[in-house]
């Protein structure tokens, strides 16, 4: 308990120092040029990027999650191509002007932002938001996840070190060695700090939207997949079994059923088992329910971003080698069926709808089971299905015809590029955007008049005279009357007391 104690102390004071001293880095900071600024990014963005394969392969070793060469892409994905969409973008002194409408819009940077990072994308996330907080003239302070301290804390350190290399104050990139709740619950509290950026579990997300301050929080994302007959099937399999299997399922964007037409599906399940496709039996599925939750729904964290060959050896079966990810039918969507649930690992629910419209409805219920707001793919190629899809679907990135891993985060599609993806107000979070820059700075403008006032709320010129104010009609006061109506209440509090 004291042991405890002490690391709860030393994570609260390392905090503090932490907040502190990321204030005067921001401080020192703010004056800084657009060109120093850029320079500074880029410098870190490169570092970053020729550390990918050493980072991918440190978050793999140290966390036990993913496959080091896809932990290794998202590395250069963050720095990468999170740099390139962020790299033009005006974020230092005026960014607009509109002479036409007499507005000026000035960048005003946020200042401390305290930054929450999951185990399961640990160093591509610390590279992605270092970028787009330094973008914007913060300063950052990382608080990792506990299990992922060591490459955490190696990829700020790389950025830091190429940053103040290229003229950036010290400080401005951290990221806390002494991990404890109190201690990471200090950081977002801490006076200094004016802005959480939190991505990783429901707890986490809570916490972070519970302190009193401003947070981008990113939750579950328990993303369906419809596969509608339209569909181009071979396309479809080689997406979904590429994309579940991409890094062990640890990216909350990843498919977590499919929900198939009739018409295509026994097609689907076939070229699906081409691809690595292995379909668990009933028998199995009950076993993959006792490994993959706790009896309270939670999941079991050592099944997290697992093979499927570690998954089913957990729970008491063998599958091939050339399985890529498991698969198991379902007929229910609740706390009944667990498999229902977000599945950090290769293990994917299967559902059979007849037509679209019913895809529709069981989708819906898998968002609204764990993952409102977040994500669903669709294969389709009937646009009037895919529009159906987004104009009813509860949630902010609707992924078409690919593989909704690297689709939502922008690596395939043309979303923003970002690690952070917002559920909106539907998944209780402020926005339902990609985090990216824009996010990272407020914006203070100049307003030029551009329309007359109107002659009502114009004061009189000095020296001319003022309308009278209509009144009401004079009546004669009858000084008397009001004496006596005071004498007599007077009396009466003078009687009861």
């Amino acid at each position: 308990m004291a042991e405890q104690l002490d690391k709860d102390l030393a994570s609260i004071q390392e905090a503090r120092r932490a907040a502190e001293a990321a204030y005067q880095a921001h401080l020192a900071f703010f004056d800084y040029s657009q060109e120093q600024v850029d320079q500074i990014c880029a410098a870190m963005a490169d570092a970053a990027e020729a550390a990918a394969e050493r980072l991918g392969q440190m978050a793999h070793d140290e966390t036990g999650y993913g496959v080091p060469p896809h932990k290794t892409l998202k590395n250069k994905f963050s720095s990468r191509n999170v740099w390139e969409s962020i790299r033009d973008l005006k974020t230092v002194g005026v960014i607009r002007r509109d002479d036409a409408r007499g507005l000026v819009e000035i960048a005003w940077p946020v200042g401390v932002i305290a930054a929450l990072s999951p185990s399961t994308n640990p160093t591509s996330t610390v590279i992605f938001k270092t970028l787009i907080a330094v973008k914007a003239r913060n300063a950052i302070v990382h608080a990792p996840h506990p299990s992922a301290v060591n490459s955490c804390r190696e990829a700020a350190r790389i950025m830091a070190e190429a940053a103040e290399a290229k003229g950036a104050p010290a400080n401005l990139v951290q990221c806390l060695g002494t991990i404890s709740l109190p201690g990471t619950q200090e950081l977002m509290r801490h006076k200094r700090t004016s802005l959480i950026l939190a991505t990783g579990g429901s707890d986490m997300v809570r916490a972070a939207h519970s302190v009193g301050k401003p947070a981008y929080g990113v939750g579950p994302g328990n993303v369906p997949c419809y596969v509608d007959r339209s569909a181009d099937l071979h396309r479809a399999a080689r997406y979904i079994v590429s994309s579940k299997s991409f890094d062990n399922s640890v990216i909350c964007s990843t498919e977590q059923a499919v929900v198939a037409d009739v018409p295509i599906a026994a097609e689907l399940m076939q070229l699906m088992k081409a691809q690595g496709a292995y379909f668990v039996d009933p028998t199995e599925a009950d076993a993959l329910r006792q490994t993959l939750f706790h009896p309270n729904g939670a999941i079991n964290v050592k099944t997290v971003g697992q093979t499927p060959q570690a998954i089913a050896r957990m729970a008491g079966f063998d599958v091939p080698e050339w399985a890529r990810i498991l698969v198991a039918p379902l007929e229910h969507v609740g706390p009944e069926e667990p498999l229902s649930r977000e599945k950090l690992t290769t293990v994917l629910g299967w559902y059979e709808a007849h037509g679209w419209r019913d895809g529709c409805e069981r989708c819906i219920e898998l968002i609204q089971f764990g993952g409102r707001g977040h994500s669903l793919a669709i294969h389709a190629e009937d646009e009037e299905v895919i529009l159906a899809f987004g104009l009813e679907k509860p949630v902010f990135r609707i992924i078409v015809n690919s593989m909704s891993s690297l689709g939502a985060i922008g690596l395939t599609t043309n979303l923003m590029p970002s690690m952070t993806l917002g559920p909106g107000g539907t998944g209780r979070a402020i926005t339902g955007d990609n985090i990216t820059v824009y996010h990272m700075y407020n914006i203070k403008r100049l307003a030029y008049e551009r329309h007359t006032p109107p002659p009502g709320a114009m004061a009189p010129e000095v020296g001319t005279a003022v309308p009278a104010t209509p009144s009401r009609e004079r009546r004669d006061i009858d000084i008397e009357r009001i004496e006596s109506m005071v004498l007599d209440i007077l009396g009466d509090i003078q009687q009861r007391r």
